[in-house]
């Protein structure tokens, strides 16, 4: 049975002419080297390289984007497997197949597809109930052989950086582990995260910072002790092969502080006397001075603002965090980001990397940001928007105002690890698509759209995450 997935037009424009056109182009990117720079997928599981378990804890139970359709649609999450609760895997994927059909339309749809077609070689066109023990048999007997185990499909998949996402006391010993391994080429880059260090909202604040500073703060005491071993991790990260930190923060808003009132606002968040007022004006400030580090240190700073992170009480309480009911709101990057950028907007080499969750920011506030500050670059499409009709749009709304040059490039955000290359190749077919009506319009040439591809997929990421040339290249 012939499947959808395998359709060379996919995500191409029906218009025959245009249609050749994106094929075109789309192929001189095709093969290209994945380049992953922010990502959740763990270091440790390429470390040890041990055979997956078996499908649903492969492709259900961690990504959150099939876990909170499956929800909405009345499966409880304990009957998926989320968090670590105890459910059978034969048990959860039946439950997948039986609500195959609500995926239809969706981005997750589309990559589930593409996972089970492209990466696992199943026959099927469609999921179906009846079908669900012997697509999980075919699925368990695939992944207990030596091809399908993490490192095997990391060379098949053609990535050739991969980021993760780490804690600033993680020790990054896997990462290091990792580069020192004769027997792996690619590249596992840690990332810095310090959200739950700088939100004094976050359960275990303060029994967090105090930890740090004990750690790291180079016997410094307070607020001096606080930006010392945030100094002295982050430079720990650096020597472990990061190259930028990423900040989920709840607002773009950023602040600058004299000495004395941020050590005022950080003393009343370590014992717990701030309102939410104050608690924003930490964080507003907290985000100033990890700009101010970026500037002094070289990492690339991205901000990844506008959501309402475990927006349902009870599911927190019960499941934790990163279990699918995080939700979007609107934001000011305009407002939000003036004391940053007034101060580092023009600093030489710092990168400020900006996404978005509101595409009604698009062509409103962050293409003219990027178009004027040579700081700002634009973050990809992302999370909910990180589908092809939206990554479409994104780029219609912003290239008038910003041009191709101030995009950052694709990242895929994600936890599941075969969906990787699908996401790749379908950002790459948006842009294609959208390139070649420009060449059709006359808007561009030829010539030149096949440049901007290149650049878009694989140069610019290369520049803005100062992640260097291609392997076997020395950095231009």
């Amino acid at each position: 049975m012939s499947s959808i997935a395998l359709d060379p037009d996919r995500l191409f424009p029906v218009d025959p002419a245009l249609r050749q056109l994106a094929r075109e182009l789309h192929q001189l990117v095709a093969d290209l080297p994945i380049l992953s720079p922010h990502g959740h997928v763990p270091a440790e599981l390429l470390l040890n390289n041990q055979p997956f378990g078996d499908p649903a804890s492969l492709l259900i139970s961690p990504d959150h984007y099939v876990t909170r359709l499956m929800h909405a649609s009345g499966i409880g999450l304990d009957e998926l497997g989320v968090a670590g609760t105890q459910a059978e895997p034969r048990e959860i994927w039946r439950r997948f197949c039986a609500a195959w059909s609500i995926f239809d339309g969706t981005a997750s749809g589309y990559w589930l597809r593409s996972e089970l077609v492209s990466v696992f070689g199943l026959d099927e066109a469609e999921l179906a109930p009846e079908r669900a023990d012997h697509l999980f048999d075919q699925l368990s007997a695939k992944l207990a052989t030596a091809e399908f185990r993490p490192r095997a499909l990391f060379d098949s998949f053609g990535i050739e950086v991969l980021a993760t996402t780490d804690d600033p006391l993680d020790s990054l010993a896997d990462h290091q582990a990792l580069a020192a391994d004769p027997g792996f080429s690619g590249r596992v880059l840690p990332t810095f995260r310090p959200d739950s260090y700088l939100n004094a909202s976050a359960p275990g604040f303060a029994e967090r910072v105090d930890r740090l500073i004990s750690e790291a703060g180079d016997g410094l005491v307070g607020y001096a002790g606080y930006l010392r071993a945030l100094q002295n991790r982050r430079a720990h990260f650096i020597e472990s092969g990061a190259v930028s930190a990423d900040h989920g923060v709840r607002t773009p808003s950023t602040l600058r502080l004299d000495q004395a009132e941020a050590a005022r606002l950080f003393e009343a968040a370590i014992r717990g006397g701030l309102s939410q007022q104050d608690r924003d004006a930490f964080e507003a400030q907290m985000i100033y001075q990890m700009a101010r580090m970026s500037v002094e240190d070289g990492l690339v700073m991205t901000l990844h603002p506008g959501s309402w992170r475990d927006h349902h009480q009870p599911t927190f309480n019960r499941f934790g965090a990163d279990t699918g009911h995080d939700i979007p709101f609107p934001v000011s990057y305009t407002e939000g980001l003036r004391a940053l950028l007034n101060d580092f907007g023009t600093s030489p080499g710092f990168h400020l990397v900006l996404f978005t969750l509101d595409e009604t920011t698009f062509s409103r506030e962050l293409a003219p940001l990027a178009g004027f500050y040579p700081s700002v670059f634009l973050g990809a499409p992302w999370w909910f928007l990180d589908a092809p009709d939206a990554m479409l749009r994104f780029r219609s709304a912003v290239t008038e105002t910003a041009g191709f040059s101030r995009s950052a490039g694709f990242v895929d955000d994600t936890r599941a690890f075969c969906s990787i290359p699908a996401r790749h190749d379908a950002s790459r077919r948006v842009e294609a698509a959208f390139l070649a009506r420009l060449v059709a319009e006359r808007r561009v040439t030829e010539e030149r759209a096949a440049e901007i591809i290149v650049d878009l997929v694989d140069a610019a990421p290369r520049r803005v995450f100062k992640l260097g040339a291609s392997a076997g290249k020395s950095p231009s």
